[in-house]
């Protein structure tokens, strides 16, 4: 044996006691991976990605229409006080709020004598075409002695003319006979008040002529003019203050409380109506129409109490 083979023989020796010396103690030895087995440095494996959270959906739930309010308590109160005042009665009540609003009435379509309240009707009309510009507050109209009933003015004569804002001021603040009679005839007669009328909801009406009327379709006149339908938000401004703090708010006005009350009324031979829109209640603005043969401001004024209470609750 040569000195090479005996040097190659004593490293292989040595090279097997080291790797039993290094098992004996517990070290381990790591496989080497492609990349180190070829020479290049390794790399350490990415950590593998997090789950990706779903965002919380950002839509409500889906809407769901408010629980109905029973009317039955309503209904039974307000026949109550019909009955304890003997005198008969039409009630109806529109919410012109949104979600949840509710109708009812009480003898609903049953007919009374219209009384003044035919002037509601005539001044939507009126307030209509001045906000289209088919008529002017400034018009000049004239009195004719066939336009003469008595009623609060008592300064007509034959030939004396009158802006058309001045008889709408006497017909809805002061509900004066004989200025309504003028603006009727310059509208073109009773034909065209009824026509107007019942395009906006006056279906079971004779106004004027006949002058026969109901708490649902004085409602449903309130509902067209109040949901913008009778000439919208200029009309109203016109409207509105026509028909507010008039001389007579012994009704609906007197048994609401803190509401402004826009409202026409109507007296004639013991029937009192009043048709009234409601701009503040607790819920939204609504419409309340009482028509009564029999009763008393006082009676209106109570039923108007009940509906309160009941938009109230």
């Amino acid at each position: 044996m040569n000195g090479r083979n005996a040097l190659a023989i004593f490293c292989l020796v040595l090279g097997s006691a080291s790797l039993l010396a290094g098992l004996a103690l517990g070290w381990r030895v790591e496989p080497a991976s492609p990349a180190t087995a070829a020479g290049k440095p390794s790399a350490e494996a990415p950590a593998p990605p997090l789950p990706r959270a779903e965002p919380a959906s950002s839509s409500p739930p889906p809407a769901t229409a408010p629980t109905p309010r029973p009317v039955a308590p309503l209904e039974a109160e307000v026949a109550h006080l019909l009955d304890g005042a003997g005198a008969s009665g039409g009630v109806s009540l529109i919410e012109m709020g949104g979600n949840g609003s509710q109708s009812w009435s009480l003898n609903g379509d049953q007919p009374f004598v219209a009384a003044s309240t035919y002037k509601l009707p005539l001044l939507m009309e009126e307030a209509q075409n001045i906000a289209a510009g088919r008529a002017s507050q400034s018009d000049e109209l004239c009195f004719r002695e066939e336009d003469w009933e008595d009623g609060y003015f008592d300064d007509y004569s034959p030939g004396q003319c009158y802006t058309r804002r001045e008889l709408d001021r006497r017909t809805g603040i002061y509900s004066d006979n004989t200025a309504a009679h003028i603006l009727v005839r310059y509208e073109g007669g009773a034909q065209v008040l009824n026509a107007y009328a019942r395009a906006h909801g006056a279906t079971e009406s004779s106004f004027y002529d006949a002058n026969v009327t109901s708490s649902n379709d004085l409602a449903r006149l309130w509902r067209d003019e109040a949901s913008g339908n009778a000439g919208g938000a200029r009309a109203q401004a016109y409207l509105y203050p026509l028909l507010t703090n008039t001389v007579d708010e012994e009704g609906i006005p007197a048994g609401t409380p803190g509401g402004a009350v826009v409202h026409k009324i109507g007296v004639v031979n013991g029937e009192l109506n009043d048709a009234a829109l409601v701009e503040n209640g607790p819920r939204g603005a609504y419409v309340l129409t009482v028509c009564t043969d029999g009763g008393s401001w006082q009676l209106v004024a109570s039923v108007a109490m009940a509906v309160a209470r009941f938009e109230t609750a």
